[in-house]
Parts: structure tokens; C-alpha cells; sequence
């Protein structure tokens, strides 16, 4: 089936401006995510700030050249659905372990090995996507929102062992942040609505100053202009054993991009085929996540917060998306853009988080309900596979005595609860088969 555009009409026939601010509205939200990931590596291998920020300048040009990638595509590359990408989650963490177990290196090599290897497995892949079906994602979906808000909620109370933790006026802000941005959703409608994630993040953040929480200090000193370098931390080194546990990520990667691919062409009602936009959202991943190993980043992914953010303000026009991610290279470039977003306060960006991430959550309860949940199959494949998902999202460390290999499934809540739905879901419908046979017989 040829491509047609999966926007909604009115969302394409907003002007310019409008566009821009709902652009303007996705890079907010997503912010977060690479200053997160860039200052957890930066704090674990003991960057200086130099080192830093011109990580985060690397990080924020491939999240842009991705999101312009994934919302128009080009050729077999890219969903052409309003997608922006981040780093991961979990590839944050595995690439971290790499570099301490060996070096910057082989994390680097171990980015490039895995970006090659999306190519080499997507083949097989994409011969079980069958076994996606809705019910499927939208438990996959559930997982996710479940994992984010845990991680965001964790980022706004600090550490256990940190002197500020679970500081009340971090937890209020937060609080106040979700407020803000239900009472805009509430008192507007049009465009303003559409606009209420983004006017949420600034009022929480507007309360900060007057708190004395945010500090934009440090805006003005500093270059004016940064250009990612290659190979920042010299040649890469390839290491198979060291990158195993990322290559085996790969592949929960895939699962999870065919959730977010699935979720979102339904909800922007796209004409599409959806089964032949998944593999171009894979090798869109692949070929950003190669091009940013080369620049020193981690793995640059599709990610959950489109969903969200798509769902809450009701925007479907990939080429808002598009133009968030010139957005986002605009901030690589212009170094003060990458301080002013380093200095916007933790606990606004997370709460306005939680609450798109929440929406993602909705989602997946939206996808499950439409099964009959009162057959067997169903709520076995649900119960189980919500068991063997949340166990290790709210108890970490669950399976931290166990071999690498298992913890890297296990210990992946959204990959252990969807591998688990998968497998007792499909067994549930071979034995439905048999015994309606048995019957014909």
C-alpha cells in the first residue's frame, strides 16, 4: 500500500507558528530524557564539564536528526509517524557497565556492533510479528508507563543516600507542575489545549525561580557555538563478549519499537501499512544509533514519550515532529540552547513527564480492554505476563544474582512481562485450536 500522510487534516493546516510551538511543546518534553542519560555517564565515568557538554551537544544533534529521520523517512528508513528519539532507559545503563568493566572504547564499539546487528537480525525479526497483536502492545504499553513513572518519580526524590532526598519541596513542585498542566488542559481548548504540556512545564518552572530552585546562571558563560566531535574518546574497540549484553538488548529494542510503531499509527490513524513501517523504524534506530557511536554517544532509540505526548495534546502531525527535531539540532549547535535546557529544574521536567507517561499507560488499558478478559487465555497472558513485568520494576535487584544473560531478560520488566504475555498468550490459542478441532472431528 502506497504511503499517504497519517496526520490529521487540522493538525497540517495549522500555520507555521502554531506548528512551532507544539514543536517547541515535544522538545520540552523530551528534554529531559538526554540530559538525564548524558549526566548519568558523565557522573560514572567522571567526565569534566567540557567532556559533558559536548556529549550532550552529540546527544541532542542525533535525538534531532532522528526525529527529522523517523516523521519523513527516507526510503526504507524511518516510520513516517511523529516519532522523536532519545537515548534508552537501559542502554544507558549497559553502556555504563561496559565502559567501567573495560573502557569508553569498547562502550563506543559495543554502540556500533549493536546499531550493525539491527540490520542483521531484523530478517528473523520480522517473522514474528504476528505474535504482536494489540493485546499484546497494549500490555507491553502498560509495562513501559509503569517503568517510566517508577524512574521519573525516583529522579524527582533524588537518592536514598543523598542529604536532599525526598525533599518536599521537589515532590510539591512536581505535584504542582501535573496541576498546572490539568488545569490548562481544563480552562482552554483548541490550540491552548493542545499547548497545556508545554505551558505546564513553564508555569512549574516560572515557580521555581520564584522558589529559588532554578538557577540559569550559568546560560551565558560558555561558547557560543559547539560541533560534536568524532570519535571524541578515540577509536573505537570491538569486544563480542563486551557487547554481548547490549546485542541481546537489540532485540528488546525491536520489541519495543514495534509496540511504539503499532501504538502510534493507531492513534494518528495512519493509512499506512503498519507492518512494513516497523522495519523502517528499526533501521531508522539502527542507522542513528551507528551514526551516534561515531559521535560518542549511547544508543539512540524511538521513544515511549511520542505516544504520550501524541495522545495528550492530541497532535498527529509528523511534521511538527519534524520540526522539533530542527529544534533539537538547533540546541546541539548553539551551546547556551544546551545550558538553558541543563539548567531547566529537575523535579517540573519529570513531573510534566509522569503525567505523559501516564497517558502511555492509558493506552495500553485502552488495548487490552477491547479482548474479552473473562477468557482463560486472556487473563493468564495478562496476569502473568503483568507478574513477571512489574517484579522487577518494583523490586530491583531481583535478579542481580543471576547470570548476566538472564538478567539482561529478567531484569528488563518490559521485556520479561511481554516475552512472558507472548508465550502463554500464544500456547492459550494452539490449545483453543486443538480442542476446536477435536470438536470438528
Amino acid at each position: 500500500m502506497p504511503y499517504s500522510d497519517s496526520a490529521v487534516p487540522e493538525n497540517e493546516a495549522l500555520p507555521w507558528q502554531t506548528k512551532l510551538l507544539l514543536a517547541l511543546q515535544h522538545v520540552l518534553v523530551v528534554a529531559a530524557t538526554p540530559i538525564t542519560a548524558v549526566f548519568l555517564i558523565a557522573q560514572a565515568l567522571h567526565f569534566s564539564s567540557g567532556v559533558t557538554t559536548s556529549l550532550l551537544s552529540a546527544t541532542f544533534l542525533m535525538c534531532g536528526l532522528g526525529a527529522i529521520l523517523q516523521s519523513l523517512g527516507i526510503g526504507s528508513f524511518g516510520a513516517r509517524l511523529p516519532f522523536i528519539m532519545v537515548p534508552g532507559g537501559a542502554p544507558i545503563a549497559i553502556f555504563i557497565a561496559i565502559a567501567l568493566q573495560t573502557n569508553i572504547q569498547t562502550a563506543i564499539g559495543a554502540v556500533i556492533l549493536t546499531s550493525l546487528f539491527y540490520f542483521i537480525a531484523l530478517p528473523v525479526f520480522r517473522r514474528f510479528l504476528h505474535h504482536f497483536p494489540p493485546f499484546i502492545i497494549g500490555i507491553m504499553l502498560l509495562l513501559v508507563s509503569i517503568n517510566l513513572i517508577r524512574l521519573y518519580g525516583g529522579l524527582i526524590i533524588g537518592q536514598p543516600s543523598s542529604s536532599h532526598f525526598a525533599q518536599p519541596t521537589n515532590i510539591i513542585l512536581a505535584l504542582v507542575t501535573i496541576l498546572i498542566t490539568l488545569i490548562f488542559a481544563l480552562a482552554f481548548s483548541g490550540i491552548l489545549r493542545q499547548l497545556s504540556v508545554m505551558f505546564g512545564l513553564l508555569a512549574g518552572t516560572l515557580l521555581a525561580m520564584l522558589l529559588s530552585i532554578a538557577d540559569f546562571s550559568g546560560v551565558s558563560h560558555g561558547p557560543l557555538f559547539s560541533l560534536p566531535q568524532l570519535f571524541p574518546f578515540g577509536l573505537p574497540i570491538f569486544n563480542l563478549s563486551a557487547s554481548l549484553p547490549l546485542l541481546i538488548y537489540a532485540v528488546i529494542s525491536m520489541a519495543e519499537a514495534t509496540g511504539q510503531t503499532i501504538a502510534t499509527a493507531e492513534i494518528v490513524k495512519s493509512t499506512q501499512n503498519v507492518h512494513q513501517a516497523i522495519p523502517r523504524t528499526i533501521r531508522g534506530d539502527a542507522v542513528i544509533s551507528l551514526l551516534g557511536g561515531v559521535f560518542g554517544t549511547s544508543l539512540i532509540i524511538t521513544s515511549g514519550e511520542n505516544i504520550g505526548v501524541v495522545r495528550t495534546t492530541n497532535v498527529k502531525s509528523r511534521h511538527v515532529t519534524a520540526i522539533a527535531g530542527l529544534l533539537l539540532i538547533l540546541i546541539a549547535l548553539f551551546s547556551p540552547l544546551v545550558r538553558l535546557a541543563a539548567c531547566l529544574p529537575g523535579p517540573v521536567v519529570c513531573g510534566t513527564a509522569v503525567i505523559v507517561f501516564s497517558i502511555i499507560g492509558v493506552i495500553g488499558i485502552d488495548m487490552i480492554a477491547r479482548e474479552p478478559l473473562h477468557k482463560p487465555g486472556k487473563t493468564y497472558a495478562l496476569a502473568t505476563g503483568l507478574a513477571m513485568g512489574m517484579l522487577p520494576i518494583l523490586v530491583p535487584g531481583l535478579y542481580q544474582n543471576f547470570p548476566v544473560g538472564v538478567q539482561m531478560i529478567l531484569g528488563n520488566g518490559m521485556a520479561a512481562g511481554t516475552l512472558t504475555a507472548i508465550v502463554v498468550n500464544s500456547l492459550f490459542l494452539v490449545s483453543e485450536k486443538r480442542a476446536a478441532m477435536r470438536l470438528k472431528g
